[in-house]
């Protein structure tokens, strides 16, 4: 036992836990793990928080007491060191920024040291009083976690950052950056996150900026030589959202003084949420020491809805909005309308809107004539998704069913027919097509 260490015990025990978890969950939740110490038969592990710790307990605390009694013996025992977080060091700060707080995502009052000369903030490092600001958060209440459809395509991510807007800045997702093609939400997630953060914390202040906006206000701070300002304004930040970085991308300038905030903030436990169109090791004209900051905590990106999530999405929309649709209607938009979930909701405001102005029933007729504005083709390939949905509907049969291991006649007469049909009407290989059935 006394030839061994705390470091090859872990590691022996980390190849174990690889094997046994999915390679986003390793990354997540075993990789920040530290080992610290190995005495007798107790291993001490260093753990970043508190709810990283309690994650552990409650999600792999099986398979870490299965794992360590295999290298240690059944007397092995696992012990958990905790970082202690940084407490949130007030940065008092002097802001330029809109004051229109909108519903009950307002912000509380924060203060700020001033320096006056005549109407103008000249020093903010001389604090011979202080002031009372409101900042506004730009968050959109129509943005929150009930209004996000979850599925395949986004579970990692929305979980994340339901987990980061229970605990802001206490969790290892700091920063969490969530990155995706166009429209597929990660605005919406961003601010769902601001909106969870300020209903379970209304005393911290949230701000979400686009880095376009971020940009603009950098430049006129340095146009009227209050670059400071700018700089403890965001220092002030509790939570900030910053959508769509890879615009940052070659502006040197931009990317020093967003270096400078990220660091004081994130030493100081506050929580940073980004968002980007491409993971961080693809964004270009990127300082390295950034995209590093970028690493240090999850990358969860926001895929194409499947078929299943397309109609969820449309059948959320349609209940918030008090409407209802055939369901043959609903099911052609969500098969055609495949790329993004904003063209999709864009096509069913556009139908609404049509049936409503002519006065025409909401049919498959006028569904098909208003797809044609959205897509070059509806008669496109079938997809082996549709064929498998369109098959079990036949048979009364769950989809999942078809990639069991079951000899019951139904469930084999409808993967049969769906395999016959995914090989006379898609293009896709045999091998692939088996694999799509288990």
């Amino acid at each position: 036992m006394k030839e061994k260490s705390a470091n090859s015990v872990w590691n022996n025990c980390l190849e174990i836990i690889k094997d046994n978890v999915s390679a986003q969950s390793f990354k997540t939740w075993f990789e920040p793990i530290r080992p610290v110490e190995l005495e007798e038969s107790v291993l001490t592990i260093q753990v970043p928080s508190q709810f990283f710790y309690e994650w552990l307990e409650e999600h792999y605390v099986a398979l870490l007491r299965k794992t360590i009694k295999r290298e240690l013996g059944n007397s092995a025992r696992l012990e958990y060191r905790i970082v202690v977080e940084n407490s949130n060091a007030n940065v008092p700060s002097t802001v330029d920024y809109p004051n229109q707080n909108s519903g009950n995502n307002q912000n509380p009052e924060v203060g700020f040291p001033y320096f006056l000369s005549g109407n103008q903030i000249k020093n903010p490092f001389v604090i011979p009083g202080l002031k009372k600001i409101n900042v506004d958060p730009q968050l959109n209440s129509n943005y929150n976690f009930d209004s996000l459809v979850e599925g395949d395509c986004n579970r990692l991510a929305r979980s994340a950052g339901y987990a980061v807007a229970q605990k802001p800045g206490g969790t290892a997702f700091n920063p969490l950056v969530i990155y995706g093609g166009v429209g597929l939400g990660k605005t919406h997630l961003a601010q769902a996150i601001g909106n969870e953060v300020k209903a379970n914390f209304p005393n911290k202040t949230v701000l979400y900026v686009s880095s376009e906006k971020f940009t603009n206000q950098f430049f006129d701070a340095v146009k009227n030589n209050s670059v400071n300002d700018f700089v403890h304004f965001y220092q002030l930040i509790d939570v900030l959202l910053v959508d769509d970085i890879q615009f940052f991308g070659n502006k040197e300038k931009t990317q020093d003084i967003f270096f400078h905030i990220f660091n004081h903030l994130h030493q100081n436990g506050k929580q940073l949420v980004l968002t980007t169109d491409r993971p961080p090791r693809d964004l270009e004209g990127m300082e390295e020491r950034l995209l590093s900051r970028f690493k240090w905590g999850l990358s969860a990106d926001l895929q194409v809805p499947d078929f299943e999530t397309r109609i969820a999405i449309l059948e959320k929309k349609m209940y918030a909005d008090g409407i209802e649709l055939p369901r043959e209607v609903v099911e052609f938009v969500a098969y055609n309308i495949n790329t993004n979930v904003r063209e999709l909701e864009a096509a069913l405001i556009s139908l609404l809107a049509q049936a409503s102005l002519n006065k025409k029933e909401v049919d498959l007729d006028l569904a098909k004539k208003i797809i044609k504005n959205f897509v070059k083709s509806i008669s496109r390939e079938v997809s082996i998704d549709y064929i498998q949905k369109t098959v079990c509907d036949y048979f009364t049969v769950p989809v999942d069913m078809l990639r069991e291991k079951t000899r019951k006649r139904m469930i084999v007469q409808a993967r049969q027919l769906s395999m016959f049909l995914a090989k006379n009407y898609t293009k896709n290989s045999l091998k692939f097509i088996g694999k799509n059935f288990g």
